[in-house]
């Protein structure tokens, strides 16, 4: 069984024991997080879709860890005029593994 969840305005399709690493969620290191906004649940021949979500269905997950990602580097310039800046930046992220589809 799959189903194909929202969450930081981002669309994703999850089972039953999948790793997802989302946008960062207030809740703590091993706790539970639900899911609401449910857009599709299925098996192989059998898909229910939602207008816009399925009424009823939800996606419970253990959250794993809160996490930054890797540091991206970024380069700003003025061409011939000696004017340039660089920054970094790190994405905070939740790691989630689903244990549960309901729907």
């Amino acid at each position: 069984m799959y189903a194909i969840i929202v969450t930081g305005g981002k669309q994703y399709r999850v089972q039953k024991g999948d790793v997802i690493y989302v946008e960062k969620l207030d809740v703590e290191a091993d706790s539970n997080y639900t899911f609401d906004t449910v857009l599709a649940v299925g098996e192989e021949g059998n898909v229910k879709f939602g207008t816009p979500t399925v009424a009823g269905a939800t996606v419970t997950g253990k959250v794993v860890k809160n996490g930054k990602g890797k540091k991206l580097t970024i380069l700003t310039y003025r061409p011939k005029k000696d004017s340039k800046r660089k920054m970094g930046h790190r994405q905070p992220f939740t790691k989630i593994e689903i244990t549960e589809i309901n729907g």
